[in-house]
Order: structure tokens, then sequence, then C-alpha cells
């Protein structure tokens, strides 16, 4: 496995790109950057130890022939997006529940997606160097953007699941749908994918819809973010 820098640029960089677009869209009180890095890193390590898991738990599911609609929707929900999906909101949560600052909802979304960029810079990085330049170009608009994504409705909901810590309610709802909305959504993206040619329209139609979904949630988080603080004023605090 060899990566010239070239390629190692265009494996990183996409993922990088909508890091820095969700940050820009933070408008109240920006979160720092050696936290957002360490989210990353934390992301990458999801990464790594989501190869563990599913490799282990490959071996108990249900035996399928590729490109059956069966071994699309096993392969996909039961494995890729539960297990993805759980280690990066845990990367997330490791990394900045106990953040004084996580103050506003929008703070959720720029942490959902910043461990998802990470997973995303390290798959992204196997993938690339097995498979080479066409592979980095399709995953610059497709499985990168995924991950982000995924975590923008992740982030969403841990946000609210925060607050509702904060005032001493229960946390249990929102954070099973910081869970179950993103597994779904990575659910559907992988069985089309995995469908071969059969899936090709729905696949395309997905990520559209996806792009769409999660850019205006984006911008309407970051629109509204001034009057979803979690506290009565605003609170600037160093980690």
């Amino acid at each position: 496995m060899y990566l010239d820098s070239n390629l190692m640029a265009l494996a990183i960089i996409p993922g990088l790109l909508l890091v820095i677009y969700v940050y820009k869209k933070d408008k109240v009180e920006k979160e720092p950057v050696n936290l957002i890095i360490r989210i990353i890193l934390y992301g990458v390590i999801s990464c790594i130890a989501a190869g563990f898991i599913e490799t282990f738990e490959s071996s108990f599911l249900p035996q399928y022939e590729k490109g059956t609609i069966e071994y699309a929707l096993t392969t996909s929900f039961l494995c890729a997006a539960l297990v993805e999906e759980t280690v990066k909101y845990l990367a997330m949560r490791l990394g900045s529940w106990k953040y004084p600052g996580f103050n506003y909802r929008f703070d959720g979304i720029v942490y959902g997606v910043s461990a998802g960029v990470g997973f995303a810079i390290y798959e992204n990085i196997m993938y690339v160097a097995s498979y080479g330049f066409a592979t980095a170009v399709v995953r610059a608009f497709t499985a990168v953007p995924l991950h982000a994504f995924c975590g923008v409705f992740m982030g969403v909901f841990y946000a609210y699941s925060k607050k509702a810590s904060i005032l001493g309610r229960s946390t249990i709802g929102y954070t099973l749908l910081a869970l179950i909305v993103p597994m779904i959504i990575h659910g559907i993206y992988d069985t089309c994918a995995f469908m071969g040619n059969k899936g090709t329209v729905p696949f395309m139609i997905f990520v559209v819809l996806l792009y769409i979904a999660a850019i205006a949630t984006i911008r309407k988080m970051s629109r509204e973010d001034y009057r979803a603080g979690f506290y009565p004023g605003p609170r600037t605090m160093d980690y």
C-alpha cells in the first residue's frame, strides 16, 4: 500500500474542507481548533476500531450472495451502519461531552462532523491507497460527505441530549436519535451501493437528497444558533 503526496492530499482534503465549512457556519461562539483536532483524531481511531469490530461481527451474520437485497441489507444495516455510527458517536462524545464551552446547539454539529470526517479520512486513505485516483475522486463526493453529513444529524440530537443533561432531564431519547438517525441514513446509502448496477439510480438520488437535507440543516441551525444556547447568557471557557 503506497500513496504519493498528491493522492494523500486528495484523500484528506475533501474531509477537511467539510470541517472548515461547518466551522465557518458556527456564528455565535467558535469551538477551539485544538478541540476539533482532538475529535478528528478520535474519529480516526474509531475507524480503526470499526475495522476490527466489523470483521469479528461479520463471522456471525447470515451469509448471502453478493448483489442480493439480503446481502445488501444485512451488510449495510447490521454491520456497517450499526458499528460505524456507534464508534463515531463514542469518538464525538469522548472528545466533547465534558467540554464546558459545549453550550450551543450548533456545537453538536461541529463535533459530529469532526468525528465523521476523522473516520472518513482514515477510511479514505485505505481505499485510495488500494484503488487509486478514480476512487479518490468518487469518494470525495460520496463516501466522505456521507460520514460528515451523518455527523450533522448525529450532532443535532447530541446537542439536544447535552441540553437535556444540563437541565436535569433524561437524555435517553435524544441519545437514541443521535445514533438511530445516522444509522438509517448510512444503511440506506450502503444498501444502494451494495446493490451494484440495480442500485445506481436510487444511490444517486439518495446522495443528492442527503446533500440538500444536510446543507439545509447546517444553514438553518447556523442561522438560529444565536437563540439556541443552553444557558441564560453567553459562556466562554477554555478547555
